[in-house]
């Protein structure tokens, strides 16, 4: 695969420092040298996720992951390495040279086909909308009450007969690659060129730059589905966009941002002057949405609809997004199973009067639990206070703990001293149990199982400290290391991959860390990084590379001792029994002058 050259990807890399990048997905908070987080790769309780300003690398001490810049936005966004380039490239605002004759050009252009496909059928279908023989489409607008305006806004449109938009793509020159990739027409087993969308009211879906790279549909009758989506291809991915954020943006959204469920809720809800509003593309909110809702507002209000899927998915998101540190709010509505029914019943003011006054995540929870049980019941009431507790041992802010305290206490007439020694408890507990998981959890992963009790816990160290030293990138030191220690002395397997690799790169040239690591498989970039993310304790380099020589050449020494002795045992006076004597005495000697 090709790739853009080494000095353009250092110039990408150097203007995206990699604390600014990964805090746009994560929640990170200085400690020492090192900012930490909850890992966004693994579920876990406490931080382990640690990002190095200094060597611009990070690393997760719970699960192993580990990598630089372009290795954090490959794996959060489920790109390849050359797409990380190009969107960072585009963040610092380089100008990136054409990649020509390969796969990831032709990929490219690809996409940009695709684009045009999407954008020309956006405005067909509108336009078709318009036309005498869109009159159930027309209708139907006319009783959802949607202005032209709006129908302009979002792109609203609808979908003619069985071929009608694979003829046009193709009298409009599109080829067949593009049209069959866009995912707008499907080819049959007679090979027959149908429309996916037919006879259905059209929405555009856009990214959040405006570009058109899916559609939903909508039936206007009883059939089955109601709706049908875009299958996911080169320009699309549902879990990774919504539904109405490029409309959202052109308005104030920083403060607070809605999201619902359904194309027509975020349509109902922006005719009617509610613009900060989107929708998640399916039912289940998902971690790459829940970083766009993060990164474009402060405030994030849940506005699920009120059926058994909604509540599941309300749950669903709450998790993502607290996970990720967001300000959540829930959205408590009656009378209507969803925003755009509620708003168009009793109007846009009541329905911003609920926004206003939605509950926090942990009244929301209480709320649920309450309804579940019995207070009157003693047991059941001693089961709620031990839930709430729960509930509230979770929140790491000590004044939000201190007013959920005194407000249950104050509700439910139990004293505050009760609660905290039940919230302690359970936050020791928790602590506890994480300690337990650390313990036992395994710290390198990816070393095999016959390699355990060949390889010592020492020689893994003093390994991980010599790759450490090498990935200072200094020749000098290297030329030291290379003369004292052989590639083949590195036992550890993965220790002596990553070694070969770097008296290669060095041997040639290269002492550029950053493009050596680039180009690395995954399990040596997470090996690579955890060495980098260790202290090993090196005040004086020299005096390290020294004294880890020694202890090798006393090992080679020390081997070599037990094998003449051996040897000696079984010698029984044979002719070359005083060479392996003098042997033995002068390493015996030298053994006795290392420290």
């Amino acid at each position: 695969m090709a790739r853009y050259s080494d000095e353009i990807i250092d110039e990408v890399r150097q203007t995206n420092d990699i604390v600014d990048v990964i805090s746009q997905y994560v929640r990170l908070k200085r400690s020492g040298r090192n900012y930490f987080g909850l890992c966004p790769f693994h579920n876990e309780k406490s931080p382990s996720f640690s990002v190095s300003p200094e060597k611009q690398i990070f690393h997760c001490f719970g699960c192993g992951v580990g990598g630089n810049v372009f290795t954090f936005l490959t794996k959060i966004e489920g790109i390849n390495f050359v797409e990380a380039v190009q969107q960072l490239a585009e963040r610092s605002n380089i100008q990136l040279p054409t990649l020509e004759n390969n796969m990831d050009s032709a990929r490219e252009e690809l996409k940009a086909k695709v684009y045009k496909v999407n954008e020309f059928t956006a405005k067909y279908y509108h336009e078709n909308l318009y036309k005498p023989e869109s009159k159930i489409a027309q209708e139907y607008i006319k009783k959802r009450k949607l202005s032209n305006e709006t129908l302009k806004s979002f792109q609203i449109g609808f979908s003619g007969k069985f071929d009608e938009l694979y003829q046009e793509l193709k009298k409009q020159g599109f080829g067949e690659r593009e049209i069959l990739e866009s995912g707008l027409v499907n080819k049959n087993e007679r090979g027959q060129f149908i429309d996916r969308y037919r006879n259905r009211l059209m929405f555009p879906i856009c990214d959040v730059r405006g570009r058109v790279i899916a559609f939903g549909g909508r039936v206007l009758d009883d059939s089955k589905p109601k709706y049908i989506n875009s299958p996911e291809n080169v320009v699309y991915s549902k879990g990774r966009h919504l539904f109405g954020l490029n409309v959202a943006k052109k308005y104030d959204i920083k403060k607070r941002l809605l999201i619902v469920e359904g194309y027509m809720d975020v349509i109902s809800l922006h005719q009617r002057g509610i613009h900060n509003v989107v929708a998640s593309l399916g039912t289940a909110l998902t971690q790459q949405q829940g970083y766009l809702l993060r990164n474009n507002t402060e405030q994030i209000v849940l506005s699920y609809d009120s059926d058994e899927a909604g509540q599941t998915a309300k749950v669903r998101a709450m998790e993502i997004l607290q996970n990720m540190g967001c300000d959540i709010r829930v959205l408590q509505m009656e009378g209507a199973k969803d925003p755009d029914e509620f708003v168009i019943k009793y109007g846009n003011a009541r329905f911003q009067n609920l926004v206003d006054k939605a509950i926090s995540v942990i009244e929301f929870k209480v709320k649920i639990l309450r309804q579940s049980l019995n207070l009157e019941n003693t047991n059941d009431k001693i089961k709620f206070l031990n839930e709430i507790a729960k509930i509230i041992s979770k929140i790491e802010n000590n004044m939000e703990k201190e007013i959920y305290i005194e407000k249950i206490a104050k509700e439910y007439d139990v004293s505050k001293e009760a609660i905290y020694a039940e919230v302690n408890k359970m936050r020791y507990r928790d602590s506890k149990d994480e300690k337990v998981l650390n313990k036992a959890r395994p710290v390198i992963k990816h070393i095999e199982k016959n390699e355990l009790a060949e390889v010592s816990e020492s020689t893994k160290k003093r390994e991980n400290t010599i790759l450490a030293i090498l990935l200072l990138g200094d020749i000098n030191i290297y030329q030291i290391i290379k003369q004292n220690i052989k590639i083949e002395d590195f036992k550890y397997d993965i220790d002596n991959k990553i070694a070969r690799k770097l008296y290669e790169e060095f041997e040639n040239g290269n002492s550029n860390i950053n493009s050596i690591i680039d180009n690395l498989p995954e399990d040596e970039q997470n090996h690579i990084t955890m060495i980098m993310a260790e202290d090993y304790g090196i005040d004086d380099v020299e005096k390290a590379i020294d004294d880890i020589i020694q202890t090798y050449e006393k090992e080679k020494l020390e081997e070599r001792k037990y094998e003449i002795l051996e040897l000696l045992e079984n010698q029984n006076g044979q002719e070359n029994q005083k060479e392996l004597e003098n042997e033995l005495n002068d390493i015996i000697y030298k053994l006795s002058k290392i420290k």
